[in-house]
Formats: structure tokens, C-alpha cells, sequence
């Protein structure tokens, strides 16, 4: 990896550090204005904060492919003078808000709420919410040592992780996932996310006593020989592996801007204005992006490099950059903010992660984030790329062939079954209502993993027909028969899940998922004792498998 791709990711890393827990202040007597508020500043141009992050690309583009607003930029069109700075450390930004230097916060949904406390102490100060910039995709990751093939495989395990780091609500969430309880697993906290003598989850992982480690893509590689199975060599640790990466997890890290109200409630416009020249921007920045070598393009990334990475010649690795995030778009922000089936929009992953948060003592009380409910048909006018366009993400050939041998290996990610009756060919949602919203869930949050539907029966009738002698071509008949029965039921489990998803609003990519029908092949009682062992027998099994590595199978969306 070269020293320009590691310094992008150390950024993205460190732009991910949110502020340490502070407990909650009580506000000041009515009348009285918190003295950790100051008035908002006046002048002629808005500072508004970037972050080293992809998604950034598209406000420097909308102030003209520059820092200040360039005549005739989309933000100059919308009346807007604005004033881009860098500013990596939330906890800085954080200040400057307060004091009124700043209006606007650039972060994400895990670094405003784990700030929530503080910024809650007065209502003038209060976030909302304008704009999703993009999904983080690719920057993080879970390593594990040998032994670990699952999720839930790190119940009783010791897991190294940053305090007040950006991989806090990650490591809830996938412990969520899986049904482990944070008490059930050993949390060790480090100082530091980064540095080669910090106290880092890197340095623990590799000090030999911790079972994983949730770290940033360099130190990833780093432990693992470059993605593969540590040998040993180097920084790696023997044995060790990335479990999954937010390449998999796509759905977990939210980038966002947020304004403070007082601004807000004065210049309503021009927040709208920002918001939507940001959504124009995005759109144009998606032509430019495919049109890799013009000059336009070229110019983009390179104030881009110069702006992001203090490097103007940083034009690929701005480009790697944009690719590691799935920009929202306008109809991702529609999904986000308004609507309310939308299993990741901004309130279920507000609760989702200030109950994380609270879990482990980080968040002193929950509490609302607003949103500036913006009328999302006004915003439309314009945009060339407003409808939601469906998208397949994987190569339905070779996902199936992959999805077979990953699911023969035991390396599910997380798995869950549902129990059918002799004879039941149906999946009524009234029945399954709990296990089709955990798909869902899943299939939302892990957009780049493969989630298989697998039919299982059970081998009694095949067994009894054994015993009676029954000759080789009626025992394969019957086998057939069964693969052809546990297929179609998987099959019919799929078709309720998309349907049920669909009532509620919501597209699923059915290339997500694969049909496997194991008929007698793969029982879980070989030979059943009792009617309780021949009813398990009888199943549908749910498996998320990580296929980030498989680069002929996943295709990212851009």
C-alpha cells in the first residue's frame, strides 16, 4: 500500500474520532444564555467544514471546485458565499459551534450523537439535521484470530476497541445482530485508533491476549498480511483475519451535515439553498467521476487532493476515495429523512446508536435529533437522477456458486432458522413476521454481503424407503424429490420476504440473495429420536456471508 492510500485512510480514520463521554450539564435558568454558547459570528462568507472523507467532493465541487465560492458555482447560484476549511478533529468543530464561529457540523450519525450531551445544553445550539452526504463503505474492520468464524463466536471473547472511538455503536450494532449481549463479551478499552507506539487496538490485538480488534483498513492489512491470513511476518499476527468490514457493513456509518437551529430558523432558505445546490452537486460529480480523463475531472480531484489530503497531485487516491462511499443522492435522503419503513433512516439509527451508546455508559440520556423537514418534492426541481433506480449489486451466476461453497464452510457471518410443518409450502408474513424483519434488517445494513435462504427436510421418508431395500434409482428419486422440495420453500420464504418488504415501502436487491435447496443432504438429526428432532429437521436457515474478497461476485454501487 502506498504512503498516500495509508495517509487517506488514516484520515477517514481519524475523522471518525468523536468526542469523549461527558455527562450530561443541566441547562442554564431560563432567561440566561449557557455560557459555553456564544452568539453566532457575523461576515460575508459561511465557514463551512469538510472532513477527509469522498463524499466531500461533491461541496467542493458545489462551491466551484475551490475553497471560496467561485462565480457562477452552484452555491453562488443559490445566493451563498461560502468558506470550506478541513477540520478532521469533531471535537474542534464541536467548539467552534458552540462558540458561533461555525453553523454548520460535518460528521457522522455515531460522532453527533456521542455529542448530543454537549450540544444540547442550549436550544439556539440544538443540530438539525439537513443533509446525508453519503454510506461509509470500506474504511473500518473487525480482526479476528483463528477460531472466530462468526459474529456470534465472539461471545466470552476479548475484544480491543477505542474508547470514544468510531467503532463504538459498529461493535454494538454486529453484537446486536448476532444476539450476544455487550455483558457477554470482555471490552478492553484503548487510548488511542491509531500510532506505532500508542495504546491502540493494533497494539493490544497484537500483544497476543486479545481474541479481536476493531481497527482502521491500514492496520487491517497490516495484521492480516495484506487481507489474507496473518503468517506472522511483519506486523501480522499469526492466524488472524478480517471477520468483515464496513465494505460488507455498508449501512452502519452515515455521513451527514447538520445546522445549528438558531441559523436555521432565520435563514431557512439558504439552508435550503445549501442543500439543494449539494444535491445538484452530486448528480454532476457522478458524470464527472465516469468521465476519468478530462480535464474537468482532473481539476476535481485535484483541488480535491489539495483541500482533503494537502496533496493537489492525490488525483487517484481522491478518486479510491469516492468510490469507498455510497453517495445518497436525492433519493437517499428522501429514504432517510422521511421515510418512515426505511430500516436506516436517521431516527431508527439515531435510537440505535444512543442505545448503543448507553449500554456502555457513553451517553448520559437519549434524546431527539431534529430534522429540518424539508419538502423533498420542492427539492426535486432540476435534478436529473431524482427517481430511484434499481440496482443489482451482485453477479446472480457466480454469487450462487460462491454462496454454495461459503455456506458449505461454516463461515456465516450470522444465521438464523425458521421451523415449517410437514407439508407446509407457504410462509405467511402472520407467521414470520419477526424473522422477515430481521432479513430485512440484515439485507439494509449489510448491503455488500450475500444472504442465503437454504431449504432443509427432513430424511425419515428416505431413511424408512433405505431400510425397506428400496433400490438406488427410487432412493435418488426420492433424494431429488426432497432437493426440489427444500428449494421451492426457500424459494417461497424469498418471495414472502421481497413481497412483505415491499408492502412496507421497501426494494430489496434480490440479487442479494441465493436459493439453496439441501433436501436430506444436511440435517440436523441424522436420524431423529422423537417428534421434536424431526420437526427441526424441517427448516429454512438464514446466512449473511462476507464476500468483500470476492471481487468477481460483489459490484459496489457508485
Amino acid at each position: 500500500m502506498n504512503k498516500k492510500i495509508r495517509l487517506l485512510l488514516l484520515c477517514t480514520a481519524i475523522t471518525l474520532i468523536v468526542l469523549p463521554f461527558t455527562s450530561c450539564k443541566k441547562k442554564a435558568p431560563e432567561g440566561e444564555t449557557d455560557p459555553e454558547v456564544g452568539e453566532l459570528k457575523g461576515g460575508d462568507a459561511l465557514k463551512v467544514p469538510l472532513i477527509a472523507w469522498g463524499a466531500d467532493i461533491i461541496t467542493i465541487h458545489a462551491n466551484g471546485k475551490n475553497s471560496k465560492t467561485v462565480k457562477g458555482s452552484l452555491f453562488d447560484e443559490a445566493g451563498l458565499s461560502i468558506d470550506l476549511f478541513r477540520e478532521d478533529d469533531f471535537n474542534r468543530q464541536v467548539d467552534m459551534y458552540l462558540k458561533g464561529d461555525i453553523v454548520f457540523l460535518r460528521g457522522t450519525m455515531g460522532m453527533l450523537n456521542m455529542a448530543i450531551d454537549k450540544l444540547g445544553t442550549s436550544a439556539a445550539a440544538q443540530p438539525v439535521l439537513i443533509f446525508q452526504h453519503s454510506w461509509s463503505a470500506g474504511g473500518d474492520a473487525l480482526v479476528v484470530k483463528s477460531g472466530i468464524r462468526s459474529v456470534k463466536d465472539l461471545k466470552g471473547k476479548r475484544i480491543a476497541i477505542q474508547r470514544g472511538g468510531p467503532h463504538v455503536d459498529y461493535m454494538l450494532k454486529l453484537l446486536k445482530d448476532a444476539q450476544v449481549k455487550p455483558t457477554e463479551v470482555s471490552v478492553v478499552w484503548t487510548k488511542d485508533l491509531v500510532g506505532a507506539k500508542g495504546d491502540t487496538p493494533m497494539s493490544k490485538f497484537s500483544g497476543g491476549d486479545m481474541d479481536a480488534a476493531f481497527v482502521i483498513i491500514p492496520d487491517a492489512l497490516a495484521l492480516t498480511s495484506q487481507g489474507t491470513v496473518g503468517t506472522g511476518a511483519e506486523d501480522s499476527v499469526k492466524g488472524s483475519k478480517i471477520l468483515l468490514s464496513t465494505k460488507t457493513a455498508d449501512r452502519i456509518i452515515s455521513d451527514i451535515y447538520a445546522v445549528r437551529r438558531d441559523y436555521f430558523e432565520k435563514n431557512k432558505e439558504k439552508v435550503k439553498g445549501f442543500v439543494k445546490s449539494l444535491l445538484k452537486a452530486e448528480e454532476q460529480v457522478r458524470d464527472l467521476i465516469n468521465k476519468k480523463d478530462s480535464a474537468e475531472t482532473k481539476t476535481l480531484l485535484s483541488v480535491s487532493g489539495k483541500l482533503l489530503l494537502d496533496d493537489a497531485g492525490a488525483v487517484e487516491d481522491m478518486r479510491g476515495m469516492y468510490t469507498d462511499a455510497n453517495m445518497a443522492g436525492y433519493a437517499g435522503n428522501v429514504r432517510f429523512f422521511s421515510d418512515s419503513n426505511f430500516p436506516r433512516n436517521y431516527r431508527k439509527l439515531a435510537s440505535e446508536i444512543q442505545e448503543s451508546l448507553m449500554v456502555l455508559g457513553l451517553l448520559g440520556k437519549t434524546s431527539e435529533i431534529s430534522f429540518a423537514g424539508w419538502d423533498y418534492n420542492e427539492l426535486r426541481e432540476g435534478l436529473r437522477y431524482a427517481s430511484d433506480v434499481k440496482v443489482t449489486r451482485f453477479d446472480a451466476g457466480k454469487a450462487s456458486q460462491v454462496a454454495e461453497r461459503l455456506s458449505g464452510s461454516g463461515e456465516a457471518l450470522f444465521s438464523f432458522e425458521i421451523i415449517f410443518k410437514p407439508n407446509q409450502n407457504s410462509f405467511p408474513v402472520s407467521q414470520y413476521k419477526q424473522e422477515f424483519d430481521r432479513v430485512i434488517d440484515f439485507a439494509s445494513t449489510y448491503g455488500g454481503a450475500l444472504i442465503t435462504i437454504e431449504g432443509h427436510t427432513d430424511p425419515m421418508g428416505f431413511l424408512r424407503k433405505q431400510k425397506e431395500g428400496s433400490d438406488e434409482l427410487v432412493l435418488k428419486k426420492i433424494r431429488q424429490a426432497a432437493k426440489n422440495l427444500s428449494y421451492s420453500r426457500a424459494d417461497s420464504a424469498r418471495t414472502e420476504i421481497v413481497k412483505y418488504a415491499s408492502s412496507k415501502g421497501i426494494t430489496l436487491d434480490t440479487s442479494q440473495f441465493n436459493i439453496i435447496g439441501h433436501g436430506i443432504d444436511a440435517p440436523k438429526f441424522s436420524v431423529p429420536q422423537n417428534e421434536n428432532e424431526w420437526h427441526q429437521n424441517m427448516r429454512v436457515q438464514f446466512k449473511v456471508l462476507q464476500v468483500e474478497a470476492e471481487e468477481q461476485v460483489f459490484r459496489p454501487l457508485q
